[in-house]
């Protein structure tokens, strides 16, 4: 279900790029995880599973990050951080993700919520 808070959060990002980006992110993790539940949480889009975080959208001045909740024993590529149990890559503009793995690991992080 989509919320109009986050609709209006990714809207008034600053960078076209940036709207552009998030908004495929955003599509990706509804297509990824079809009754996801989305809400802005400490000033930033979240996206929850029964109740539960599975991925959050965090911009700032010069990239989007996109973190992946309970990644705890994922295997994930190069190029992510975080700790064990939540992974974020950071993307910036010109940045092409691959949102095919991109939803593999969120389905995978995603399973047991």
């Amino acid at each position: 279900m989509r919320n109009e808070e986050v609709t209006n959060f990714i809207g008034n990002l600053g960078a076209p790029w940036q709207v552009e980006l998030s908004n495929r992110l955003r599509e990706m993790v509804h297509q990824t995880i079809p009754d996801v539940e989305e809400r802005i949480q400490y000033k930033k889009p979240h996206f929850l599973k029964n109740g539960h975080y599975a991925a959050v959208i965090s911009p700032s001045k010069d990239a989007i990050s996109f973190m992946i909740m309970n990644a705890t024993g994922l295997e994930v590529p190069k190029g992510f951080e975080g700790p064990p149990e939540r992974k974020w890559v950071k993307l910036k503009e010109g940045d092409a993700p691959d949102y095919n793995q991109l939803s593999a690991l969120l389905a995978q992080a995603s399973q047991g919520l």
